[in-house]
């Protein structure tokens, strides 16, 4: 999968991200974007170093997802623990 594939990944993970965990971000539509295609990246790099589960070059691979999705909820959820309330 390339760049790209990877990045539309992100976005579609912190989208099911945000689905999954509501609420208000302080960093709003923008950072939740962003930590998805981090969390996307971070996540499959986790997936295939520890976990030991190959990169797919498939865009519609289940495990990759996964990582992807869990990757950025892990990085939402350290994101609302360090920047709390800053949009009250």
């Amino acid at each position: 999968m390339s760049i790209i594939g990877w990045i539309i990944l992100g976005l579609l993970a912190g989208a099911i991200a945000k689905f999954l965990l509501p609420g208000r971000d302080p960093g709003g539509l923008l950072g939740t974007t962003v930590i998805g295609i981090a969390g996307a990246f971070i996540g499959g790099w986790i997936s295939s170093r520890w976990l030991h589960h190959e990169i797919s070059k498939n865009f519609f691979d289940g495990p990759t997802w996964v990582a992807a999705i869990g990757g950025s909820l892990v990085l939402l959820i350290a994101y609302r623990l360090v920047f709390g309330n800053s949009r009250d």
